[in-house]
């Protein structure tokens, strides 16, 4: 089976909607053997690198009765604890080349330690995910090479990876992330309950398996 979905490291349903993916693949045994690609879609590419907005005012677009619901919502259930009023909403681009980087290693392993720890550092640590500095530390952290990830980050490397991975989308006329497609004719859209994942893994693979 091959699965790739689009998501943004900024999208917090997307980091529960590819958590629930991962561990429905687990659940039926399918992790290991299946090529996982993730694949870039930005939520706002015109968002600044610097900002003083918190993030909950950023997420509810200044609606004060979506804030409550917004962070009693956010990975609950999921064992995904999320730090939503320390969160910094900035631009993602450069956190998505350097998974472009981790990707070109062709190991699938790293690959998934850099996004998930950029995640972390995301909902997690207050940390801005488009500072130079903390993204050369964490992307180091979990074993990309110290001098590449400067290359990239003072150059425009993957960037057109990540552009195509966009285009990508618009072709198939995806409009918002997370969006998984699977086998190239399978699409789940958004972050379903767990359960809905693992029902439709399960029918795809006995379809595919027919």
């Amino acid at each position: 089976m091959e699965i790739k979905y689009w998501s943004d490291i900024a999208c917090p349903f997307c980091y529960i909607g590819s958590n629930r993916m991962k561990r429905a693949m687990k659940e039926i045994g399918i992790y290991d053997d299946t090529q996982l690609e993730f694949k870039s879609f930005e939520l706002d590419p015109t968002i600044p690198k610097e900002t003083t907005k918190g993030y909950i005012n950023h997420f509810t677009q200044g609606n004060r009765a979506l804030e409550a619901q917004a962070k009693d919502q956010m990975a609950k259930d999921d064992e995904l604890p999320m730090a939503i009023n320390r969160v910094v909403p900035t631009n993602t681009v450069d956190a998505h080349r350097l998974i472009k980087l981790a990707e070109s290693k062709e190991n699938p392993v790293l690959t998934e330690k850099v996004i998930k720890r950029f995640y972390q550092v995301y909902f997690n640590d207050g940390q801005s995910i488009a500072d130079h500095a903390i993204l050369l530390a964490t992307a180091t952290e979990v074993g990309l090479d110290k001098n590449e990830v400067s290359q990239v980050l003072n150059s425009d490397d993957y960037h057109q990876a990540v552009l195509d991975d966009e285009n990508e989308a618009q072709r198939l006329g995806i409009h918002a992330a997370p969006y998984f497609v699977i086998n190239n004719k399978y699409a789940i859209s958004g972050a379903q309950p767990y359960e809905a994942f693992v029902k439709a893994l399960k029918q795809i693979q006995s379809e595919e398996q027919a």
